[in-house]
């Protein structure tokens, strides 16, 4: 699937690149979304997600995952498809966001609603749950089961996808501009 929902009635894909995320507070009010809450709900498999957390003028990557090492989180999201002129389907999401927990609070305002494990079924089978009752899934995630810490810059590259990009950090390994050069 492509991140960034195109809508099936969109006429033209580039709407795509701006629709990476939902606001879970208006899911039911933005035309784009408010017909997918009851019909094509899913959910995002991820290891964690990084923030930039500012410190002056350097913005210092982080990374954020479920306290539990061996647990995956699983990000809910909405999903629809579109039709390319020769037919051909693009099946595309979007994450659905809340507000920040404790944690993630002081580093950015917006978190992906996570689910938990014991919830899947409530948010995916959208023929038994209607999402006024789904609704009560989109709250942040506990902060207390959550943890984050500082990362290498080398993620602000598409070049590098790997375990160090997850590896802490610390202020000493950081570059003091915060700029990464990547010759």
């Amino acid at each position: 699937m492509h991140w960034g929902l195109i809508p099936h009635w969109a006429a033209d894909p580039s709407i795509g690149n701006r629709m990476i995320n939902a606001r879970a507070e208006t899911l039911t009010e933005l035309p784009s979304f408010k017909l997918l809450v009851d019909r094509r709900r899913c959910i995002i498999p991820a290891d964690g997600f990084y923030e930039w957390r500012k410190e002056g003028k350097r913005k210092v990557p982080m990374w954020v995952y479920l306290r539990n090492q061996g647990s995956r989180s699983d990000w809910l999201a909405l999903w629809d498809v579109w039709r390319k002129p020769d037919g051909k389907r693009v099946e595309s999401f979007t994450i659905i966001t809340t507000e920040p927990n404790e944690l993630v609070r002081p580093i950015h305002n917006r978190m992906p609603v996570i689910l938990r494990p014991e919830d899947e079924e409530q948010w995916l089978d959208a023929s038994r749950t209607t999402f006024a009752k789904a609704q009560s899934l989109l709250k942040p995630y506990p902060e207390e089961l959550m943890d984050a810490h500082d990362v290498s810059p080398i993620v602000n590259s598409a070049k590098y996808d790997g375990p160090e990009c997850i590896q802490p950090v610390s202020d000493d390994e950081m570059p003091s501009t915060g700029q990464l050069s990547l010759l």
